[in-house]
């Protein structure tokens, strides 16, 4: 009988920022005990990938298993694929940064291993047209996809048992179609049911290949794996098997399986990823009408194969914090590319290096999106990049030629919105402004110790809120693949749903009625006006480091008493200064109307912080001389709170002179992870609070100002 060669790609990662201990766990759980598994069944060949972040930490952690992958590398068992060091979305980055980050991982296996890897891994599959011409620049031979972008490029499923040639303008790269029925039955299904698929793909086309890109973490990383695969002996039954049937069954690393065997043709691709991640990227609405779809049309496997959602980059307009994220971290990378081209000295142009390592692991993907993962969700990896990136730019200001201490003012649409910022910089601080909402501030860097303090999210309909009272229900018994999982880590999660109206920023201005309470607050049940929270403000002439904002408009308070034909404006007044080991931003405001009758409502300027960990000692507020821990609610009945991260070394201070108490409560989004669906901090809101009345023909002001130092200053 002809042999069919199984071409099995395995991929290890963690991400930049993870914590240490999950490190280990996954791989005491995963990485060992599957190499292991490999090493004791020799005639099992495959490719194996680990990213960067992975491979730093085993060297510094366990050495003795990068010796072990030698071996296996030396007796021809496994072959080391290559791909971005940093894990990155290679689309999603500028062309030096591709080229680097494949060239760095290159150079790592060729001296840690002695061979040069021919193939690359590409992060999370996410394909793009031009990528051919990136990956014959940077020497990479061919790189592993899904079916589904064959598919969803006009190949029958059958046409799918070899390897193509994807183009574009002459530059060229082998591509490997992995297949996902492969991906749900390993290991998830009986072993007999994975060796009846391969029989049956052998007897169909005999001398094909059958191949499978996926994640080492699902063979002992993921919830039930670990007993299926290696108690219960699940991946020794899956090799034993391949062993038994190696009349007819073979496995072939990548490379060697290309370079022995002609491609079955060109494959124009479109921009894809696997399933699952393009149902992701769409936003909630639309998603939900492609699972209506994909449930109407259960029955009919020739319609489901033409139904996909969005392309990657949707998670930049599904997300406005990615989006953020993402254009910070390419305004950080021009500015390196912008130094380079400058005559420095060679300590100048060290700090560079190292800054352009700081960039590299910014662009790690896990942050960029969301999932059945954390991602963007999972608020340690998101601070790990922005840390990185502060980081870097800290050493481009010492290697810069001239050194500025001044506060800069740059406008330019930073966020690529269409829409203005003004990004107000110093060497203590880096502030985006957004007129277009509500002239608050976006992002707000602390650089003595690299600490982004907003750095919030937005709680917001995901598709999967939908099934939070069926997983309460759920038993959670057996193995099933991570993407068919339903379990809660706590009970009662779906009573904790709430929905932000505006992006978590600083110095929102709310308006709203009369009687509101904390508890209204922390249930986002204010009914603020719109126009003044996140209207389009007009920005005035900036003086220094004053900016200067207005905005003119009808009171849309649902139940305020207000009259139809009257109009409110509101000043917004910016002033940045920088202190001792640190800074200070004012907000000041004044309301003015055109009624003929005093109006009374609620004003509140909103300011957000995060500082990750809610439940540790060395994480607080203070306000009267006592202590609150960062998870607190409630009333402060105060004019000034102060919040304090003794561990990233910050201290951050609210006052408002002429308030009547600071409302607080947390911030928690209910997201799908991994583990199942979890409760996740993601900062604190807190509202300097007022109860005005404004006289007709009389001007209402008030003032928030942020302060923030070092916890512990510098001697």
């Amino acid at each position: 009988m002809p042999k069919i060669h199984l071409v099995l790609l395995i991929h290890a990662h963690q991400p930049v920022g993870n914590f240490d201990y999950v490190f280990e766990d996954v791989y005491q759980r995963s990485y060992l005990p599957f190499l292991d598994q490999v090493e004791q069944n020799p005639a099992i060949r495959l490719g194996l990938h680990y990213t960067g972040p992975l491979l730093e930490w085993l060297e510094a952690r366990h050495p003795e298993f990068l010796a072990k992958l030698q071996a296996l590398a030396r007796r021809g068992q496994i072959e080391m694929v290559g791909g971005g060091f940093y894990e990155p979305v290679l689309i999603s980055i500028p062309r030096a940064d591709q080229l680097e980050q494949i060239r760095r991982m290159r150079e790592y296996l060729h001296q840690r291993f002695g061979q040069a890897p021919t193939g690359a891994w590409l992060a999370e599959r996410v394909w793009e047209p031009q990528l051919p011409a990136v990956f014959e620049r940077a020497q990479v031979d061919y790189t592993l996809l899904d079916d589904i972008h064959f598919l969803s490029a006009g190949l029958d499923p059958d046409q799918l048992f070899g390897y193509y040639i994807a183009e574009e303008c002459s530059a060229k790269v082998k591509v490997i179609p992995g297949l996902q029925p492969m991906r749900y039955l390993l290991p998830f299904r009986g072993v007999d049911e994975a060796i009846a698929f391969l029989r049956d793909a052998a007897e169909r086309h005999p001398g094909g290949m059958v191949a499978m890109g996926d994640d080492c973490e699902k063979f002992g990383g993921w919830p039930g794996t670990y007993d299926h695969c290696y108690k219960n002996g699940w991946l020794d039954k899956f090799f034993s098997a391949i062993e038994s049937n190696a009349e007819w069954l073979v496995t072939t690393p990548p490379g060697e399986y290309l370079a022995t065997h002609a491609p079955l043709g060109r494959a124009d691709l479109p921009a894809a990823s696997y399933t699952e991640m393009m149902e992701w990227a769409l936003p909630t609405t639309a998603r939900q009408q492609l699972h209506s779809l994909e449930h109407e049309f259960a029955s009919r496997p020739d319609v489901r194969r033409f139904l996909r959602g969005g392309i990657w980059r949707g998670f930049m307009m599904k997300y406005c914090e990615v989006n953020l994220l993402h254009k910070k971290a390419l305004s950080v990378s021009r500015r390196l590319d912008a130094m380079r081209a400058e005559s420095l000295r060679a300590a100048a142009r060290k700090r560079l290096e190292q800054a352009h390592t700081h960039v590299l692991r910014a662009q790690c993907n896990d942050a960029y999106w969301h999932g059945v993962f954390g991602g963007i969700y999972a608020p340690h990896l998101r601070t790990e990049l922005w840390r990185e990136l502060l980081r870097a730019e800290t050493l481009l200001d010492a290697a810069a030629k001239k050194k500025d201490d001044a506060i800069r003012v740059e406008r330019l649409d930073f966020d690529a919105d269409g829409n203005e910022e003004i990004c107000v910089t110093s060497p203590q601080f880096c502030a985006v402004v957004k007129p277009s909402d509500g002239a608050t501030i976006a992002a707000l860097d602390f650089r003595p110790t690299a600490v982004a303090l907003i750095n919030s999210l937005m709680r917001r309909p995901e598709a999967y809120h939908a099934r939070l009272a069926e997983a309460a229900r759920a038993a959670g018994e057996g193995v099933a693949s991570i993407h068919e999982q339903m379990r809660c880590k706590e009970p009662g999660l779906e009573k904790r749903l709430h929905y932000d109206r505006w992006p978590r920023h600083l110095f929102r201005l709310l308006i709203f009625p009369e009687g509101k309470t904390h508890a209204d607050y922390e249930a986002v049940r204010l009914e603020e006006s719109a126009s003044f929270a996140a209207g389009d403000y007009t920005p005035g002439k900036h003086s220094g480091s004053k900016l200067e904002f207005a905005r003119e408009a009808k009171l849309d308070l649902q139940n305020g008493a207000w009259l139809p034909d009257a109009l409110l404006r509101a000043a917004k007044t910016l002033h940045f200064e920088d202190i001792e080991q640190g800074f200070r931003i004012g907000c000041a405001i004044s309301l003015s109307h055109t009624a003929t009758a005093p109006v009374r409502f609620q004003v509140g300027l909103e300011a957000v912080i995060n500082f990750l960990a809610p439940n540790v000692p060395d994480r607080y507020f203070e306000f009267h001389g006592q202590r609150q821990p960062i998870h607190w609610s409630g009333q402060a009945g105060a004019i000034a709170v102060t919040v304090v991260d003794e561990w990233q070394n910050v201290a951050v201070q609210l006052e408002a002179p002429s308030a009547h108490d600071f409302w607080i409560s947390p911030i928690e989004t209910v997201s799908e992870s991994e583990e199942g669906f979890e409760r996740v901090y993601q900062g604190s809101q807190i509202l300097a609070l007022w109860t005005p009345e404004v006289l007709p023909g009389s001007q209402w002001n008030a003032k928030l100002t942020l302060q923030a130092k070092q916890a512990h200053p510098e001697p």
